[in-house]
Parts: C-alpha cells; structure tokens; sequence
C-alpha cells in the first residue's frame, strides 16, 4: 500500500514537473512571439514615419520655393516703382533747372531795363530840378518875396496849424489816459475810503458844563468874584455865567486849556467847597488827568493804527494832538484817518502798507508844538520824528506831506494823498467865512487872467472853476489846452485841500431878424 502511495506521488511529481516545463516553454513562445511583433510594429512605425518626413520635407521645399518665387516678385515689382519715381524726380528737377534758366535770362534783361530806367530818372531829375529852380524864381519875381521870407510865412502858417492840432491830439490822450487812470484811480480810493470810516469835525471854541441847580452859579462866582477870577486865572479860560438855565460856558481857543479848565470845574462843582486855594488845587489835578489823558490817548493811536515800538516822546506828542483841532478837525483823528487810508492804499498798491500807516500817523506831529515852537508844522515834526530815531522815509514823508520838499518816495505820495482825502471829505473841515470868499476870489482871478476868458465862477465850495470863453478867440480844439494851462497855474500859485476841476463853456450863436 505504502509503494502504492509512493508510485502515484512520484507520479504527480513527474507529471507537475512536465507541466512546468510545458509552461515554462509556452511562455517563452509566447513572449518570443511578442518581442517578434512588437519588433515588426516598430519597423512598421519607422517606416511610416519616414515616409510621413520625406512627404513633409518634400511639400517644405515646395512651399520655400513658392515663397522665393514671391519674394522675387514683389521685390522686382517694388524696384520697378522706384525707378519710376526717380525718373519722375529727374524729370521734375530738369523742369525746374529749365525754369530757373529762363528766370535768369528774365533778370538778366530786367536789370538792362532798370540800368536804363535810372539813366532817364537821373536826366528826369536834372530836368525837374532845372525847372523847380526857374519856378522859384518866377514865383520870387510874382509874389515879391524871397525864398526865405516865403519860408518863413509857411513856417508860420504850419505853426498854427501844428498848435490846432496838438490841442486835439492832447485832447484826445488825455480823453484815454483819463478814462483808465480815473477808472484806477477811483476804485482803488473808494475800496480804501469805504474802509475808513470817522467822524465829523463837531470841535468848537467853547464848552458846556451842566450844573446840579442854578445855585451853584452864586458858589461858582464867589463874593464879589473872587472865585471866577481866581478860575479865569488859573485856567486862562473865559468863564461865561448867563442866563442858560442849569449850565454855565467855558470859552477859549485852546482845546487843551478849555478841556483842562471843564475838568477843574466839574471837580469843584462835585467838591462843592469853591474858593481860590480850592480853584488851583483842582487845576494842578486837573492838569495831572490831561497828561494822563493825551498818553492813554497816543497809545491807543498807535494801538488802532497797528503802529509799533513808538518812542514815549512820540506818544506824548500823539496824545496832545486830541486836543488839537486844524479848521475844525481834531488833529489825532485826522491823523489816524490818514494813516487807515495811507496803509489802505499801500495794501492796493502792493508798497510797504505798515510803513505808509506809520508815517501816515505821524504825518502832523509838529502841530503838537508849532504854537509853542517857531516853525511850520511840516519842518517841526520831521525835526522831531528825526531826533527820536524814525526812519529816514518816515522823516521824508512828514516833511513833504504838502509839498515843501520834493516827493522821492510812494510812502510820502501816499501820506499827501490821505492827507487830502481827509481834509476835503464833507464835514471834515470848517474854513473862517473871509479865508472861504478870499479862496473862491482868488481862484476866478487866476482863471480871468487868460486871454479870451469872458466870465468865471467858482462853485461847489471852490472845488470847480467854471469858465466861459469868447467862441471867437477861444475855438473847440484850444478849448483843452487853456483848462491845462489854467489847471496848472492854480496848481503853481495857490494851496488848497484836495483837487480843483477847471471846465471851459463855450458857446456860439446865430441869429436874424425876420422882416
């Protein structure tokens, strides 16, 4: 049984063993088979490929020798046009060395032709000058008068002629520099003016001082008069006790003393005790206030101007000027009216508007002292503005502000023209009656001193001079050249606030009598 079990295991062995290499075999057919197609695949492929690269390579050369071809065709076709342009341009240029042939052939006889035109002008002008001369001479022989003296009728007659139209050429620019420069002008006043605005002159030459009650007139009076005169005195004030019920008048020139003297009495009045020792007691006190008074004032000039680092003599002087007045016109607001306007203008102007403002508040300092002082206003207050270290332009500017000197500055021609604004503004200034009628005389006297002047009259307040002319001296073109000329002599020989307008009438008539 046992060799049974190993006969048929041998078996199994023998027989798995065949098999094995049956399959071993079968595979190695099998994989031999692959190698065998996959190696004619790849030839097959190879094959293709290169037949696929000749077939490319061969349309490749074809399409490189149709390009060649086109290439060659455009490039003879693009040779052929710019042969014909260039034998376009050849023929262009010979036409043209053609033309300037025959332009030169033209100059050329044109220049023979000029050569003889100039020979005949030159016997031409032989011939007129022969004749010109025999013409003098025939005219000589006519008229009776020689060359020169003919001359000199001529030159006469031109110089007539000449003045008639230079008064209408003078008329016509001064027309056009008229309109731009008024124009200018006004705006740059008006938008200075509308920014400055102060009050009226309302000075006087006597003040009122009300009183508790009509008793105190006796007190004020005193036994026999012993305390007005002991007041009169001491203030150098008139004291006026009427019949004004509840008030009494202080009368006097000075503003300072006036003012001094209305304090002295409003403290007395408040006192009650009025006698004499109490009268100077008062004043001495009185007088303390005012200093006090003129110093806060000169510092608040110069704090509203916007003016700096003023030396205390300076502001002193300032402060006197409130109770200074010049026609009416409080002297230190005129000055720091004139100094708003002065900056004002400075600023439009595009100039040194903080320096125009300084010398427009000190424009007048000298007639803190020039009642006190011999001298003029102008010379004083430079004189004074020098001493306390002011610029040489702000020295410059008070000394010329009227004209004394010679205006070489714009701050100074500013200062002048505030100061004239100031002063001629309505209401600023109160003129004396006979200095008024004495003005406006002197003004018509300067017009009638013309010749073909019949009539003239000033009017609006001497601010205009109307004349009215002889129409048969005095013709429309001289018209402008005698208001320039009248202009001029007003401006030479009198003083006056602001500006004068001088306007000539001229009137012609015709007239008949119907029968």
């Amino acid at each position: 049984m046992n060799n049974m079990w190993l006969i048929y295991g041998a078996g199994l062995c023998v027989l798995v063993f065949v098999l094995a290499v049956a399959y071993v075999f079968i595979k190695k057919n099998f994989a031999e088979q692959k190698v065998r197609i996959a190696e004619e695949s790849a030839k097959k492929i190879l094959e293709d490929a290169k037949r696929e690269a000749d077939t490319k390579r061969k349309e490749a050369i074809l399409e490189l020798k149709d390009e060649k071809i086109k290439l060659k065709s455009e490039i003879d076709q693009e040779t052929k046009e710019r042969r014909q342009e260039l034998l376009g341009l050849e023929k262009r240029l010979l036409s043209r060395e053609e033309a300037l042939d025959d332009k030169l052939k033209n100059l050329d006889a044109q220049k023979d032709k000029i050569k003889e035109i100039k020979v005949n002008l030159e016997k031409i002008k032989v011939g007129l000058e022969e004749a010109r001369q025999k013409h003098v001479q025939e005219l000589e022989r006519v008229s009776g008068l020689s060359q020169d003296a003919a001359k000199a009728i001529l030159l006469q007659n031109l110089d007539k002629e000449l003045d008639k139209e230079a008064s209408v050429k003078i008329k016509q620019k001064e027309d056009e520099i008229r309109k731009i420069a008024d124009k200018k002008a006004r705006e740059i006043l008006t938008t200075a003016v509308q920014r400055c605005a102060v009050d009226h002159a309302v000075e006087s030459t006597v003040s009122l001082v009300e009183l508790p009650s009509d008793d105190m007139k006796g007190r004020i009076i005193g036994r026999e008069g012993r305390n007005i005169r002991a007041f009169e005195t001491a203030t150098g004030i008139d004291l006026v006790v009427d019949d004004t019920p509840g008030a009494v008048i202080l009368s006097g020139f000075d503003p300072l003393r006036r003012e001094t003297a209305r304090l002295t009495l409003n403290k007395l009045i408040a006192d009650g005790r009025i006698h004499p020792a109490r009268v100077e007691e008062m004043y001495n006190k009185s007088k303390q206030e005012i200093k006090d008074t003129m110093w806060e004032a000169g510092e608040r000039a110069a704090l509203d101007t916007d003016v700096h680092n003023l030396p205390p003599v300076i502001i002193q002087l300032l402060g006197r000027l409130k109770y200074r007045t010049s026609y009416g016109q409080n002297v230190l607001q005129h000055s720091i009216e004139v100094a708003h306007l002065a900056g004002m203008l400075g600023s439009e102007l595009g100039v040194n508007a903080r320096l125009a403002r300084r010398a427009g508040l000190l424009h007048d300092l000298g007639k803190a002292i020039d009642q006190d002082v011999e001298g003029t206003h102008t010379k004083l207050g430079a004189m004074f503005a020098k001493k306390a270290g002011e610029s040489p332009e702000v020295v410059h500017a008070i000394e010329a502000h009227h004209e004394d000197i010679e205006l070489q500055t714009i701050e100074a021609i500013l200062v002048l023209v505030a100061d004239a604004i100031s002063a001629s503004r309505p209401g600023a200034r109160r003129d004396t009656l006979e200095a008024y009628i004495k003005r406006l005389q002197r003004l018509e006297e300067v017009a009638k001193s013309f010749e073909g002047v019949e009539k003239c009259y000033a009017i609006q307040a001497g601010r205009e001079v109307r004349v009215i002319v002889e129409p048969t001296k005095v013709d429309d073109a001289a018209a402008p050249k005698l208001a320039h000329d009248i202009a001029k002599k007003i401006e030479a020989e009198l003083e006056y606030p602001g500006e004068v307008k001088v306007t000539i009438i001229r009137e012609t008539r015709a007239s008949d009598i119907a029968k």
